[in-house]
């Protein structure tokens, strides 16, 4: 390997709701990763579920390669030498695999492997049309050794029945680059040997999971290689939502699918920066819950009632979990602080800081203790196998099954179309409203701003920009008139939290308290009038989708 190969760029990450360019009949690897702590290796391949069959151990040395620019990684390709046995000594094959089109949290991705001529790498070699499109336009003469691994791998497989099979690879060991740094491996990757139905994974991963704690790993060793490479270990920032490039033509299954897969890996996505006690982590995490939440309701007619139930009751005990933390953030970086600047020589703001920090701390090792236990990993198995496996087909009615092969476009108008009458009929009368009345217009619309952003991508975007841009101002007013709404409970919350804690409570934050809620109900009365004018004008506003009073459609 050369001393100092340059850093490649990350690997691209294709958009949700995208076509994914890999040919059909290309031969795929269809496989579910997940992380374990090394020193649970010997008892997960002890797993009651893996016994029985014939288990093989053996030693992979793998060099990756691509240009000085990372071309290969910036389409998400990965090119590989892979060497079993002895270094220096066993046969060689040479590896290429396409980007990942995963659907829920299991990758799939073409893969060819052929022996390496003389072991030395020769792309040229990869004759099937699909594998040259991937390497088209790259100069194979410039490729070179970006980073290595060296893994003992144990592996086993399992048929299951109706002409399916697993294999299950245990690995262990450790990727190096070039100047010297090293990220330890220690993984089991479930690959579907036979068959399709990829249910089968997720079910052997609860399995596994309930011997030996388990967290799903969503990125491929070239990708982790590729970031030792640049320097970049882990990555701890917070992630938002991702556009979702439906076209009208697709079916309402097929956007049932792409916005459930990209809600479940805006979760996993920020995973790290929650663990990290990023607050902007907090928030996303919640806000992809409650995207998918919303999305299970935006699909109502086409899911079976007790699995949507089923699905929304498991992410709201998440949410429940993430929501102390996120709620303190808003509390000081949001109420407190403007407060603060006005006033800062009160020293019972300060005092009430110092309360509110400790409460936060807490939210935050709570949100910590969420994302890192074995639920959190048994909750997002359970998605992706929902997903994965089309599990809304398993209960639906015949007449539901066919709605699934709908097109998008009708669908999408009939469920803007209701979630605006829903949130029109809660904000009339807008300015006799009282609290709880208001809040359940902002839930109202937030369901509809998520409607939006799950479908905006087959409507004219002009129209779709000036709706935005006037429901976004009218989300921000009617949030920060919520935060203040609710400051009561969050004081007595932080009351009993500071009691329980056995927290040596500031003197004078009560007062502190006061003072905030009194400054702000003092600015909010001064722009009552102008909320009320735009929750008017946003009502009024034409829609850009053709206004559709009745969906499912009998389908032809």
């Amino acid at each position: 390997m050369p001393e100092n190969p340059s850093p490649s760029p990350a690997p691209s990450v294709p958009t949700e709701g995208a076509a994914i360019p890999v040919e059909a009949d290309a031969p795929q690897e269809i496989e579910l990763k997940l992380a374990v702590a090394p020193e649970h290796l010997s008892r997960l391949k002890s797993a009651p579920v893996l016994a029985g069959a014939r288990a093989v151990t053996k030693t992979l040395h793998n060099t990756y390669f691509d240009t000085p620019e990372g071309e290969l990684a910036t389409r998400g390709v990965s090119l590989r030498l892979r060497q079993s046995g002895p270094q220096g000594a066993g046969k060689v094959l040479q590896t290429l695999k396409g980007p990942s089109a995963g659907a829920g949290m299991a990758m799939s991705r073409s893969e060819w492997e052929i022996p390496a001529p003389d072991g030395h790498l020769v792309p040229q070699a990869f004759t099937d049309p699909a594998a040259q499109a991937l390497l088209d336009g790259v100069d194979l003469r410039r490729l070179a050794p970006v980073f290595s691994n060296e893994v003992k791998r144990w592996t086993r497989t399992l048929p299951l029945a109706a002409g399916l099979a697993v294999e299950v690879a245990v690995d262990q060991g450790v990727t190096r680059a070039a100047d010297g740094r090293e990220e330890a491996i220690a993984e089991v990757e479930l690959e579907l040997a036979a068959g399709q139905d990829r249910r089968v994974l997720y079910d052997l991963a609860l399995a596994l999971h309930r011997t030996v704690p388990l967290r799903l790993e969503p990125r491929s060793k070239a990708e982790r290689g590729y970031a030792l490479a640049r320097g970049e270990l882990t990555s701890a920032k917070a992630v938002k939502a991702g556009p979702l490039n439906f076209k009208p033509d697709e079916t309402v299954e097929a956007a049932l699918a792409g916005v459930a897969r990209a809600c479940l890996h805006h979760m996993a996505a920020n995973e790290a920066a929650v663990l990290a006690g990023d607050p902007s982590g907090v928030h996303q995490l919640r806000v992809a819950v409650r995207r998918l939440r919303s999305a299970l309701t935006l699909f109502k007619a086409i899911l079976p009632d007790a699995q949507g139930a089923t699905l929304k009751a498991a992410l709201k005990g998440l949410a429940d979990a993430v929501g102390p933390a996120r709620s303190w953030d808003v509390f000081l970086e949001e109420l407190l602080a403007p407060v603060s600047a006005a006033m800062p020589e009160q020293e019972s703001l300060e005092a009430l800081a110092v309360a509110a920090q400790g409460a936060r701390g807490r939210g935050h090792a709570a949100a910590r203790a969420a994302v890192s236990g074995p639920g959190y990993t048994e909750l997002l198995l359970t998605l992706g196998r929902w997903v994965d496996g089309r599990c809304w087909r398993d209960e639906a009615p015949a007449e539901r099954l066919a709605w699934l092969g709908q097109p998008l476009l009708p669908f999408a108008d009939a469920v803007l179309t209701r979630q605006r009458h829903r949130a029109a009929k809660r904000g009339r009368h807008f300015a006799r409203l009282d609290a709880p009345a208001r809040h359940g217009l902002r839930i109202a619309l937030k369901k509809l701003r998520y409607a939006v952003d799950f479908f905006r991508e087959i409507y004219p975007q002009k129209g779709v920009r000036r709706y935005l841009e006037r429901l976004s101002a009218l989300q921000d007013g009617l949030g920060h008139l919520n935060d203040v709404a609710t400051m009561d409970a969050l004081v007595r919350d932080l009351r009993a939290d500071l009691a329980a804690a056995k927290d040596v409570s500031p003197a004078g934050w009560d007062m502190g308290a006061g003072l905030v809620l009194g400054w702000h109900a003092a600015h909010m009365a001064v722009g009552e009038e102008a909320l009320c004018r735009a929750v008017d004008g946003f009502m009024d506003a034409d829609p850009f989708w053709t206004p559709a009073d009745h969906w499912p459609h009998p389908p032809s």
